[in-house]
């Protein structure tokens, strides 16, 4: 294990409410001004190659033995293709490109040091040789811009095309945003749809796999893992070689899931293991299915149905579980004609209304442990999120006089739908002057900020005796919290011990408008509101910042964070290992090379 370089031994810094209004205009002077054109960060989108290894990649410093195990992370990979047989395909929407997903082996020893290994996969070959042999995708996307040459009779034709995609191709589909480690209820759920609706094929087979071990202490196996996305379908990888292996749409839990969107972040039960999630079906209503695969058997029950005057289509990345409840709000990113926009547009941003100040959040509380479906529902401000944070309950006087149970919801949300549009790659990479034009303008920097809100509800407490007498009319509930960027960021994590439990730390990536993504990581103090920052160095930039508790550690931010970093001036990555409590380094393993900017990911303990 090699030392660390004085360099690369950075302190953290801290920063408190007073410095809140400061650091906001810091950051949007950065970004209308232009500061992110000196913050090299194309290496991490452009040139990405994949090593299906694994290789060991060498380690400086202190990586802890207790954070042994595999961190899946998954993500965008390539976005062009060279070679096509109209030229050069350049795909328009950072959510859109190809899958790649990659896999951090972290193994110790009994006596020597950690060693950590990479590898990594393509998931989308087959839509990659699609595009080459057609020179277009034929499939939905979140973000891919049509041509503008494109006649009104191609556009029909090219919108039934995307519709009427064969079911047996439909393993080809850009599958790119979660992992989910050990998925409950498809076991045998592996290999393309057939028409009977249940999926077959085979269970990884482990043929071509390196086993990794040290000192006995040997890598995170799995039953299985899949990916998942903002739709229905999921696919399969070989836990070890992260081979693509399978795909099944969740019609293959319940019959009733048959609507087209989901949600990749669905939840799981801390205790139980049991999944939580929702579909969202298209028609002359919308309509919410909210669905539970129980661990111990695998069944699938849907626990509230959610339709209605006032529920709208809409795209919708994450939600909120509690101990008693499900959480779902649809927040003003309606989606136009019910949903059926998206089969015109062929992508989902081009589909969205354009934002409305008047058209309010609606969240819809559901009682997953008594059957007693929606009890409350309630109204908030304008805007959108992307990702929760977490979401608890507990009881005040008021709540036991009432009989009530107050809900807390931290997210972090957004102003309006700008953001969306600051992911394009012609924005992020700089092309054209795309960036300058978008984040000149300060209105639309200013709703592209972050800000992370909690929000209090005071829901009904059912019980099995309890008879409810329909939802209560929904109520408008204002901020609890409201903390600005850059003391938050996105992509959002906790100690994952505090699921459904009163959080005091979360771990996000902030703007400080110094690189056109990411440039910092964060820990924020949801009770002081101090926000504690890495100083990360330059031009570099982060992944998302997974928490690894330390094994009996008492205190919340007892543990480290583990995060994919590009340095952008030698266009190589490593895995950087952070102190969760000082935010310091303390370790890194240097690949070598570029490795994908990502979305999420998940650490398995060994």
């Amino acid at each position: 294990m090699g030392s660390m370089k004085h360099d690369d031994l950075r302190s953290a810094f801290k920063r408190t409410e007073v410095d809140e209004k400061a650091d906001f205009q810091e950051s949007l002077n950065n970004f209308v001004g232009g500061a992110y054109t000196e913050w090299p960060n194309e290496a991490g989108f452009d040139g990405l190659t994949e090593e299906r290894g694994p290789i060991e990649v060498p380690v400086a410093g202190q990586i802890p033995s207790w954070a042994a195990g595999s961190l899946f992370r998954t993500g965008p990979g390539i976005y062009k293709i060279e070679g096509t047989s109209v030229g050069t395909f350049y795909t328009s929407h950072w959510f859109d490109g190809l899958a790649h997903t990659h896999r951090f082996d972290i193994v110790s020893g009994d006596q020597g040091p950690v060693k950590v290994f990479y590898s990594s996969r393509r998931q989308s070959e087959q839509m990659m040789h699609h595009i080459k042999k057609n020179g277009s995708r034929k499939y939905y996307s979140f973000g891919q811009r049509s041509d503008p040459c494109l006649g009104l009779f191609s556009k029909i034709m090219s919108s039934w095309q995307a519709a009427r995609v064969p079911q047996d191709e439909k393993w080809i589909e850009n599958i790119n945003v979660v992992v989910h480690p050990d998925l409950p209820g498809l076991d045998a759920a592996a290999g393309n749809l057939v028409d009977t609706g249940k999926a077959q094929g085979r269970l990884p087979t482990g043929k071509t796999a390196v086993t990794i071990t040290a000192g006995g202490h040997r890598a995170a196996t799995l039953k299985n893992v899949w990916i998942a996305t903002d739709n229905a379908m999921l696919k399969q990888v070989d836990p070890e070689t992260l081979e693509p292996i399978g795909f099944t749409t969740q019609k293959t839990l319940h019959p009733d899931l048959r609507g087209p969107l989901s949600c990749a972040h669905a939840q799981r039960d801390p205790d139980t293991g049991d999944l939580f999630n929702w579909n969202q079906e298209f028609g002359r209503q919308t309509v919410y299915r909210i669905f539970r695969v129980k661990a111990a058997t695998g069944e699938t029950d849907i626990i509230a149905t959610i339709q209605g005057p006032g529920v709208k289509a809409a795209y919708i990345h994450s939600f909120y579980l509690t101990p008693s409840f499900v959480v779902l709000c649809i927040p003003s990113s309606h989606v136009g004609l019910g949903g059926i926009k998206i089969a015109w547009e062929r992508n989902v941003i081009d589909a969205i209304e354009p934002f409305d100040s008047r058209k309010k959040c609606k969240w819809f509380v559901v009682d997953r442990l008594h059957g007693k479906g929606v009890v409350a529902s309630f109204e908030t401000d304008a805007g959108f999120f992307f990702h929760t944070v977490n979401a608890f309950e507990e009881q005040d006087e008021v709540d036991i006089r009432d009989g009530t149970t107050s809900v807390f919801c931290d997210v972090i949300e957004y102003a309006s739908l700008d953001v969306m549009s600051s992911l394009y790659y012609d924005v992020l990479l700089q092309k054209d002057k795309a960036a300058e034009k978008f984040w000149s303008n300060d209105q639309r920097a200013r709703n592209t900020m972050t800000h992370m809100a909690r929000y209090h509800f005071r829901v009904p407490s059912p019980t099995e005796e309890t008879k409810m007498d329909g939802v209560t009319p929904s109520q408008t509930v204002a901020k609890q919290l409201n903390i600005p960027a850059p003391h938050c960021g996105e992509l959002p994590t906790i100690n994952p011990n505090f699921a459904t439990r009163r959080h005091r730390y979360v771990y996000s990536l902030p703007y400080w408008g110094r690189s056109t993504s990411m440039d910092g990581i964060v820990k924020t103090d949801t009770l002081t509101r101090e926000a504690l920052f890495w100083d990360i160095p330059p031009g570099h930039s982060p992944g998302e910042a997974i928490f690894v508790p330390r094994p009996g550690g008492t205190d919340e931010d007892d543990g480290v964070l583990l995060s994919v970093v590009l340095n952008g001036n030698t266009r190589t990555s490593f895995l950087l290992c952070l102190d969760a409590k000082a935010m310091v380094e303390v370790g890194r393993a240097e690949v070598g090379f570029a490795v994908a900017f990502g979305f999420h990911g998940n650490h398995v303990a060994a």
